[in-house]
């Protein structure tokens, strides 16, 4: 089975009232740690790619460890650009096989955000094959890769803003900023976050069908912080997004949840854990065994309890 296309995943995730699971690979054992969760549970992935994982694990390798899901799993697996920068990278992506792209100008003026999404969405549109196009209004706080975005720089999504900003730029799925952050420090302890629905709700009322996206989803799970922390870590405290709201946003218009510093987490605090424990251990197999196993552990919860597209296949 090829590679395929976004177009048909979020009709049937909009439909049937799920989402499906955007999930950033870096190497082969989280590659297999998601996949082998997807397979079990005949779920459809996104497997993404960012720029820095292009620039760590080289595009060659990274193309070739997903086209080895495809033939081991047989699910349907698209391959996503995660935060495109510029039209160059984009261009890029899409001649080499990958059949989703996110340009995001979020940064940018609203107008230049525009210009940029419809340069890319040109050339994707016109590309044989379609190449969806994800982009971005509003701008979520956090640090993840290259993203860095001060609590003075974010910025919710105005939804008086999507009919005009989706009409002239041809976007096919549109992330948008009602509450979640990126990276592993979302809210701190004692405070109670909140997804803001009314935000959600008036921009699938302006954009009935569409396919909304949630950057920045992952729970920070507290058993891998404490793993982390246990055996020599040192992160601060922290309250990911509550899974109950990300079900919620998935049962409606949201297509495409992204998550990241979960699948972080889960790898870095399974490895730290087995070298305290085996502290002479020098054979990668028997630290990265392990840490795929907890990845497909976590991917596994996400599918089932967040997602809701386990059977979507």
């Amino acid at each position: 089975m090829p590679l395929v296309s976004t177009t048909e995943m979020f009709k049937k995730a909009y439909d049937g009232g799920y989402a499906i699971g955007a999930f950033n690979v870096n190497n082969m054992e989280i590659i297999q740690g998601i996949v082998n969760a997807a397979t079990k549970l005949n779920a459809p992935l996104i497997l993404q790619v960012s720029a820095g994982a292009r620039k760590y694990a080289n595009n060659t390798y990274l193309v070739k460890l997903v086209e080895a899901a495809l033939i081991e799993s047989g699910l349907p697996i698209a391959l996503h650009l995660d935060h495109g920068d510029s039209f160059e990278l984009c261009k890029s992506v899409i001649d080499d096989g990958f059949t989703s792209v996110m340009i995001d100008g979020s940064h940018l003026p609203y107008e230049e955000n525009i210009a940029l999404v419809q340069r890319v969405v040109d050339y994707a549109h016109n590309h044989d094959p379609y190449i969806n196009v994800e982009a971005e209004l509003g701008r979520l706080e956090g640090v993840e890769d290259a993203i860095n975005v001060s609590a003075e720089e974010a910025s919710y999504t105005d939804p008086e803003q999507v009919e005009d900003f989706v009409g002239r730029t041809g976007c096919d799925s549109l992330a948008i900023a009602i509450g979640t952050s990126h990276g592993a420090y979302k809210f701190k302890p004692g405070t109670k976050p909140q997804l803001r629905f009314d935000i959600l709700e008036d921009i699938q009322k302006r954009l009935p069908g569409f396919p909304i996206v949630l950057h920045g989803a992952s729970s920070v799970v507290p058993e891998f912080v404490e793993m982390i922390n246990t055996h020599g870590g040192n992160m601060p405290d922290a309250i990911g997004v509550p899974e109950d709201m990300l079900r919620k946003a998935a049962q409606m218009s949201v297509c495409k949840i992204n998550i990241d510093s979960d699948l972080r987490l889960a790898m870095t605090g399974t490895i730290r854990k087995v070298m305290a424990e085996n502290p002479a251990e020098f054979d990668p197999r028997k630290y990265l065994g392990p840490a795929r196993d907890a990845i497909e552990a976590m991917v596994a919860h996400k599918i089932v309890n967040v997602l809701g597209c386990d059977g979507k296949a």
